[in-house]
């Protein structure tokens, strides 16, 4: 098993700043993807920012340009700086992890969320 706890979740006034933290721990053989998610009251989630075990990253389009999505594997470890922040970024972020065992499929984890909220 995997478990990924997140923190850095808080309330923040409009323009500003906060950074998340998720730290995945547990019995890891390899983390492939590192994800951000979010999901708005009465909304789907959404992926917010994806990084690769490679380092390939997407966002999505609405964060472009304000979030920045980092990992450090040796610490089995992926931030989200979140700049410039909208109340349309109001939302409970999930961590995502994609692991796998050798020669099994992988299999995805998540966090238990963490409330970002941006007030007007």
């Amino acid at each position: 098993q995997v478990q990924l706890v997140e923190s850095g979740g808080g309330l923040v006034q409009a323009g500003g700043s906060l950074r998340l933290s998720c730290t995945a721990s547990g019995n890891i053989f390899r983390i492939n993807s590192m994800a951000w998610y979010r999901q708005a009251p009465g909304k789907q989630r959404e992926s917010v920012a994806i990084i690769t075990s490679g380092n390939n990253i997407n966002y999505a389009d609405s964060v472009k340009g304000r979030f920045t999505i980092s990992r450090v594997t040796a610490k089995n470890t992926v931030y989200l700086q979140m700049n410039s922040l909208k109340p349309e970024d109001t939302a409970v972020y999930y961590c995502y992890a994609d692991h796998s065992y050798l020669g099994r499929p992988s299999f995805p984890y998540w966090g238990q969320g963490t409330q970002v909220t941006v007030s007007s």
